[in-house]
């Protein structure tokens, strides 16, 4: 404990001598400001590789893709932007460039369109022979008021890279960058845009918001039942000071883990969360809860051998069997494996990080929206150092209790990689062995009234497993409607659901744009909650279906997370699923994009502005 509070103190200490530092300098009001204090100086004007980074690369199917970054305070002009051949034999079509936004301009005096920040451009090239080199010409201007000359850059081309030379563009690359507009972003665009243009305690504010609003979702609530019963587990030796910290070292063991893996994601295009998505990981964790929750009922001890529960002991300043760093590990497991959902805030900090590079304020906004997730777990695993019994016959109760939620833990877990059949008949046994734990077979007699409210749940409980197990038996796989293949005269129906077809390429998604005016994509993995929420819940709604009517309805399955799944989703800049993008002719409509869960009302204004013409 005092490793752990002298830990704190140095945090502290570090924190309050930054800030000191950033007063002053007259404090720091945006992300450049932040960064020109922790590099110590930024020259005046940069270097025009700098201003303009600029990188070209052939896509294999006909056509250069052109990527610029633009750094913060500069601007290039979107009719500069030029190519032409330098050597050799090919034919040019027009630059496809995304909406640019409208700039009054000091020096030519009149509104020109220009660029900010990362976007991207498309250059088809027809009739290649052999070698050729193409130049790409752009010129851009300093917000100081600073033009540079026209920068010249030579791309060495040849048939074997660029394709089979035909004309055509890549029909993913059709969705426009963001504009100065925000009724023409998504919410994931208009997210990503708070970062780059709002200050930095706006940015962490909204974020922690952000995560307080998550903590309400499907995705968090599974770490309620995980953290409280490692709070149970300390027995007697429960307190709420203890409680507090257990709780602060699991949050915070989380929201770091979070951060660190989406900072890693955002740089290098890697979902650490979507590789630990593997049957292996999730089945070895779902073990774990297992065992723990038959630690919890009493049946044994789990204990490390005392060898190497004394050398915890020494390193973790004689915390017994090394608990705080048990809790951490804990808090850095659950963050990776249990909580791997995709939402719009989560998505738009990705986003930015991977167009700027920089991780730092993209890296803040996350540890913001984590500790806002962490704070009802830290308030829930307080109190329960307040609330909770001591000792004796109450407290085995408890533990019991906590036992069953960790149960349920290791199903909800196992869902990603069970057949559904499987998982409801693990519901339906673990309902109706909980029934007769709380006495629903057992006779009333003259007892308590607490055995009578008991045995009342315990009732309820076996009610619905025996439900659950007749819905198995009709073929559901439905846990919260499993009568719903009886509708029908006591007859068994097939449920009615969307009909998606799977595609798994870039290839195959161009062949469907081309042959469909339109084109609903769905981003899906077994792994994904929120996935499966969109189909329980949205998918299923009768407007949603006749919202949908016409309209060509894809799914790319990214459950492998495989070498294909990333250059699909690299192509979209999609960081995991759900994503679900709207095609009207072969061009996405960026503004319609859907990340996360939508409720169908919602859902259906996405579909309508999606196709809107």
């Amino acid at each position: 404990m005092k490793q752990f509070k002298g830990f704190l103190t140095i945090l502290a200490v570090l924190w309050l001598g930054f800030f000191q530092v950033a007063q002053a300098n007259n404090g720091f009001n945006s992300l450049q400001d932040l960064s020109k204090l922790v590099a110590d100086e930024e020259p005046e004007l940069l270097a025009a590789d700098e201003a303009f980074a600029f990188n070209a690369e052939p896509d294999g199917k006909g056509q250069l893709v052109l990527n610029w970054v633009v750094a913060p305070h500069y601007y290039l002009y979107q009719e500069k932007i030029q190519a032409k051949v330098l050597e050799g034999s090919a034919t040019l079509g027009d630059i496809s460039l995304p909406v640019a936004e409208d700039k009054y301009d000091k020096v030519f005096n009149k509104n020109l369109k220009v660029y900010h920040g990362p976007f991207t451009g498309y250059l088809p090239i027809s009739n290649l022979s052999g070698d050729a080199k193409v130049q790409i010409v752009f010129q851009g201007c300093a917000e100081a008021g600073v033009c540079y000359p026209p920068i010249k850059k030579t791309i060495a081309i040849n048939t074997a890279t660029l394709g089979s030379g035909a004309q055509a563009a890549l029909t993913t690359n059709v969705a426009p960058a963001p504009t100065a507009s925000s009724s023409s972003l998504s919410e994931t665009d208009q997210i990503t845009d708070t970062l780059k243009n709002s200050t930095v305690w706006v940015v962490i504010g909204t974020f922690f918001l952000f995560g307080l609003l998550l903590s309400l979702t499907p995705c968090v609530f599974p770490m309620i039942p995980i953290l409280s019963s490692i709070i149970v587990g300390q027995g007697d030796q429960l307190t709420t000071r203890k409680a507090f910290t257990m709780s602060l070292v699991y949050v915070l063991a989380m929201s770091v883990t979070y951060t660190v893996a989406g900072v890693l994601a955002g740089l290098f295009g890697e979902n650490l969360q979507a590789a630990f998505q593997n049957a292996w990981i999730i089945g070895t964790f779902s073990i774990i809860f297992v065992l723990l929750a038959f630690s919890m009922f009493g049946f044994y001890e789990l204990q490390l051998p005392s060898g190497l529960q004394t050398k915890i002991t020494n390193i973790s300043n004689k915390q017994s069997g090394g608990t705080m760093t048990g809790v951490a590990i804990m808090g850095f497991l659950s963050a990776l494996i249990v909580g791997p959902c995709v939402a719009p805030p989560l998505a738009g900090a990705l986003i930015y990080i991977g167009q700027t590079g920089d991780a730092l304020l993209g890296g803040s906004a996350l540890f913001a929206m984590s500790l806002g997730m962490g704070l009802p777990l830290l308030l829930l695993g307080t109190s329960a150092g307040k609330l909770l019994p001591r000792a004796g016959a109450w407290m085995d109760n408890v533990k019991a209790v906590f036992g069953v939620l960790m149960l349920g833990v290791a199903i909800w877990m196992a869902e990603r990689i069970l057949p559904a059949e499987v998982t409801l008949a693990l519901w339906a046994i673990l309902l109706i062995s909980s029934a007769i734990y709380l006495g629903a077979l057992e006779p009333i007699g003259t007892k308590s009234g607490w055995f009578k409210l008991f045995k009342a749940l315990g009732v309820t409980l076996l009610a619905y497993g025996l439900i659950l197990i007749l819905g198995l038996a009709g073929g559901s796989k439905d846990l919260l409607n499993p009568l719903k293949v009886y509708q029908g005269g006591g007859t068994a129906v097939a449920e009615s659901h969307l009909t998606f077809k799977t595609i798994k390429s870039i290839d195959d998604l161009n062949a469907e744009l081309a042959a469909n005016p339109k084109v609903m994509l769905d981003f899906y993995a077994d792994w994904c909650i929120s996935c499966k929420e969109m189909e329980k819940f949205t998918f299923s709604d009768a407007q949603v279906k006749a919202a949908l009517s016409g309209v060509t309805l894809l799914k790319a399955d990214v459950t492998a997370n495989d070498d294909t799944d990333k250059a699909l989703m690299k192509a979209f800049q999609v960081v995991g699923p759900p994503a679900i993008m709207f095609f009207n002719n072969g061009v996405e409509n960026a503004a319609a994009r859907v990340v996360g869960f939508k409720k169908p009302e919602a859902f259906i204004q996405n579909i309508q502005n999606g196709f809107k013409p």
